[in-house]
């Protein structure tokens, strides 16, 4: 039983929680870089041209 488990987890819990973590570092990498886009091309076309 204890190697059925180990294969579990190896082949459905690390990729998936690779996944998620990747998708939750994207999603803040995603909001800083917005957030700073806007406020260095604050008072342009730039940030018109975004919405």
């Amino acid at each position: 039983m204890g190697p059925l488990i180990i294969v579990i987890v190896l082949v459905v819990a690390i990729p998936v929680a690779v996944l998620v973590s990747g998708a939750v570092a994207a999603a803040i990498l995603g909001w800083g870089l917005t957030s700073d886009a806007e406020s260095r091309n604050e008072g342009t076309e730039y940030v018109a041209l975004g919405n």
